[in-house]
């Protein structure tokens, strides 16, 4: 794995820092490596069952693509998997929580929208800023189903950045906590969801991003297929037996 991504595992809980703080972590083709190949050895490592990803340093999450690296590589159109995007181009059944501790612009907005969850601090900024240097953002559309229109418009057609605060009331954060309590509120959130069943939660991942491209019922009848082995596997057993005898859940993940 390339030294500007670092990968630690942190008991069930993996942490991916983009580790680039002298360039506000931006994306360039170390970065991208790294994190495809950070995202397939979460999805591989049994033991894992959440990943946080952040940036190094207190001044940026991600700002971006690397723009110097683009210009030298004359890059126009970018190849469709340019970037490793979880839930598009890279599948993983396991809850990603993003820690954005600054800046989170272009590139590193898209790398906060792919994670399943978002802990942002106060002093956190989210920018798409495509339109000031007359690039393009595809990878925008899934924000149609996470932001009102006329907000997502005015986030879009402006390019300027708004505060963690509003990125928390127009529902794109979870969570805004002051800048030493990002971390910490993201391994608590991290830890929550290792204690839950693993099938459960992996269900619950892919019903969401599921479901958002089918019709209510079509939805429906999907969701019902998908719990199916859930309902079936020997957690589903226990979780009960567990709640009956007043102990925590040994969960097999089966």
């Amino acid at each position: 794995m390339a030294d500007e991504i670092l990968y630690e595992n942190r008991g069930r809980v993996v942490v991916v820092t983009i580790n680039r703080p002298e360039s506000r972590n931006a994306i360039n083709s170390a970065v991208r490596e790294g994190l495809a190949a950070a995202w397939e050895r979460f999805a591989k490592d049994a033991n894992a069952r959440v990943a946080i990803l952040t940036g190094a340093g207190d001044k940026a999450f991600c700002a971006g693509a690397d723009l110097k690296e683009m210009a030298l590589r004359k890059l126009g159109q970018l190849p469709r998997n340019f970037l490793p995007t979880l839930n598009v181009n890279v599948h993983i059944a396991k809850p990603v929580i993003a820690a954005v501790n600054g800046v989170a612009y272009a590139g590193g907005w898209a790398f906060a929208q792919m994670c399943d969850i978002i802990v942002a601090s106060e002093t956190a900024r989210f920018a798409i800023t495509e339109a000031k240097v007359g690039r393009g953002f595809p990878w925008a559309v899934p924000l149609t189903h996470m932001i009102p229109q006329k907000v997502l418009l005015e986030i879009l057609l402006t390019g300027d950045p708004i505060t963690a605060q509003r990125a928390y009331e127009i529902g794109f954060v979870n969570h805004v906590v002051p800048a030493n309590q990002v971390m910490p509120k993201a391994i608590q959130l991290a830890e929550t969801i290792a204690d839950n069943a693993p099938l459960t939660v992996a269900a619950a991942k892919e019903m969401v991003y599921m479901v958002t491209d089918m019709g209510r019922m079509a939805g429906l009848e999907a969701a019902r297929y998908l719990f199916d082995h859930v309902y079936k596997s020997e957690d589903a057993q226990e979780g009960p037996r567990a709640f009956a005898e007043k102990r925590k859940p040994n969960w097999k993940g089966r």
